[in-house]
């Protein structure tokens, strides 16, 4: 038998200390850590659950990995790849690839009878995945491209349907800077609002035939491949795979094509979205710091309190190690309670959060209408081990007190 855990199991069910001076300081302790801890829960599931989301908008508009031409700047008006590529089937055989999707892009202007706005049509097939935007469409609906000519339907932002002043139903004609000047008139299908101004201020979906036209492409000829991931945490690697199919390869016309995964796309969303992180970090370490110093305090007094009884333990010949196990694992008992009610709390308020969205947000200044929340497993599991390993850590060296507490004088004194 674990004589030392026995003990401290004695002393954590002993009644004596509700009553005793120690009792509403270790209750304060134990209330210390459950509050930390339900405070960092929250903070890991909001920056966790708000990063998710905004990265999902992102990649919405311009998926997880692109393959354009090589020689495409960073501009929307691009040079043409061929759509028949040998490497096409490979790409789908990579278990973490969910679908892929030719795309073209132009940059047009929006005109109607008061107002213009700068707008880029992105061409799409019949193989375009339309989950994100129908989860998004507040409006009338997607539009479906027939086999035989192009379509004359579009769907549009509800930030350029209110620039624009413009409803489903509505017509607009958009209108191509080249040589010469070309136009095509549209008919508003549907109207999204993903609150992502930045890109729902540029975006209106067409059929890819039209810019094909535009270009003087052939019907073969596109801007590129739009590749989606079943997890964006394989990112990085499929683009590695991805990019020694198709990246090294020259086509029959002798053009060489490019990889881009969408962090390299749109770096300001994601290299603002990775500063968050060292938000979540100071708030960790607080919280860790505060809760170690309350269990600091209650196990000073908890000692204090026991003087006799380590004395007298001492008189037994009990080393001061084994002393020092018995307040450990008391301090532990009374760590865990804390994690308990900590996980209780922090977890029910994020599942309420989650569930009901009663928290809202200013979405022209946060992207998103309700507080996100995005609980994860692993992160529970490491945010409970960490705020126990730590705090505990914190508690060894002031057990070392009890080595200079002297038999003689504590059992003379009591």
């Amino acid at each position: 038998m674990n004589f030392e855990l026995h003990i401290a199991k004695r002393l954590v069910r002993g009644d004596e200390r509700k009553k005793s001076i120690s009792g509403p300081i270790v209750a304060i302790a134990i209330a210390g850590i459950a509050i930390g801890l339900a405070v960092m829960i929250l903070s890991v599931s909001i920056v966790t659950g708000f990063k998710q989301e905004i990265r999902n908008k992102v990649i919405g508009f311009g998926s997880h990995i692109q393959i354009i031409n090589f020689d495409s700047n960073i501009s929307y008006e691009t040079l043409p790849v061929n759509k028949n590529q040998a490497f096409i089937p490979e790409i789908e055989q990579i278990p973490e690839v969910r679908h892929i999707q030719p795309f073209a892009t132009k940059a047009g202007i929006i005109s109607t009878r008061e107002d213009i706005q700068g707008v880029i049509l992105k061409g799409i097939d019949e193989s375009f995945d339309w989950s994100f935007f129908e989860q998004n469409m507040v409006e009338g609906e997607r539009f479906f491209i027939a086999d035989t000519i192009p379509g004359n339907e579009a769907v549009i932002s509800q930030t350029i349907a209110s620039l624009l002043r413009l409803k489903v139903g509505d017509d607009f004609a958009m209108y191509f800077i080249q040589d010469p000047p070309r136009a095509r008139r549209f008919t508003i299908s549907g109207i999204y609002d993903t609150g992502l101004e930045e890109l729902d201020r540029l975006f209106v979906l067409g059929d890819l035939r039209h810019i094909q036209r535009l270009n003087d492409w052939n019907e073969d000829q596109v801007s590129g491949f739009e590749i989606l991931l079943r997890d964006y945490d394989n990112l990085d690697r499929v683009t590695e795979q991805v990019d020694d199919l198709a990246g090294y390869v020259f086509t029959e016309d002798l053009t060489r094509l490019r990889v881009v995964s969408i962090g390299n796309r749109y770096p300001q969303f994601f290299d603002w979205l990775e500063l968050l992180d060292m938000n979540v970090w100071v708030i960790l370490s607080l919280m860790v710091v505060v809760a170690g110093f309350n269990m600091v305090s209650g196990l000073l007094i908890l000692i204090l309190e026991r003087t006799s009884m380590i004395g007298i333990l001492k008189a037994m010949g009990l080393e001061n190690a084994r002393l020092r196990k018995i307040f450990l694992y008391q301090s532990a008992f009374l760590i865990a309670k804390g994690l308990f009610w900590g996980n209780l709390a922090g977890i029910g308020l994020a599942l309420i959060q989650q569930h009901t969205g009663i928290i809202k947000l200013d979405q022209a200044s946060y992207f998103i209408a309700t507080v996100p929340v995005n609980l994860g497993v692993l992160h529970l599991v490491l945010l409970n081990a960490g705020t126990m390993i730590i705090t505990i850590a914190m508690l060894i060296i002031p057990s070392y007190i009890i080595g200079r507490i002297s038999p003689e004088k504590t059992i003379r004194f009591d």
